[in-house]
């Protein structure tokens, strides 16, 4: 049974992706147990991947989702690694970025006055 299919360890792709600044790092990731591959926990960085597989993990505080397109043979410039993927990864839904303490009912910017924060009702 020989697969003729292209395939790569998982730490390696996930290198030559640009993913990872090192190997290390993404055998790391991998080891810790934190990638997916078609929705079945990986923990060796040592996994065969190729071209049809789909990748789960999290860098960076963000859940990234990939289809792997190609192999590729080495680590190279940002364009020629983003041709090794698509991006399945759902659009982040709008979170409400509010300053600690900010009220959302006041945009006047700057501190509110005392007659304002008399109309908020927070006085």
């Amino acid at each position: 049974m020989t697969d003729s299919r292209p395939t790569i360890r998982l730490d390696k792709w996930l290198w030559h992706a640009r993913f990872f600044k090192s190997r290390s790092l993404a055998a790391g990731v991998v080891s810790a147990g934190k990638v997916r591959v078609d929705s079945q926990p990986v923990s060796k960085p040592a996994r065969i991947v190729g071209p049809g597989n789909v990748l789960t993990f999290v860098q960076a505080d963000d859940t990234k989702v990939v289809r792997i397109l190609a192999c590729g043979a080495r680590r190279g410039p940002a364009p020629e690694a983003q041709e090794l993927y698509e991006d399945l990864t759902p659009a982040p839904k709008e979170r409400a970025i509010a300053a600690k303490g900010a009220n959302p009912r006041y945009d006047k910017g700057g501190r509110p006055t005392k007659k304002d924060r008399r109309d908020m009702g927070i006085d």
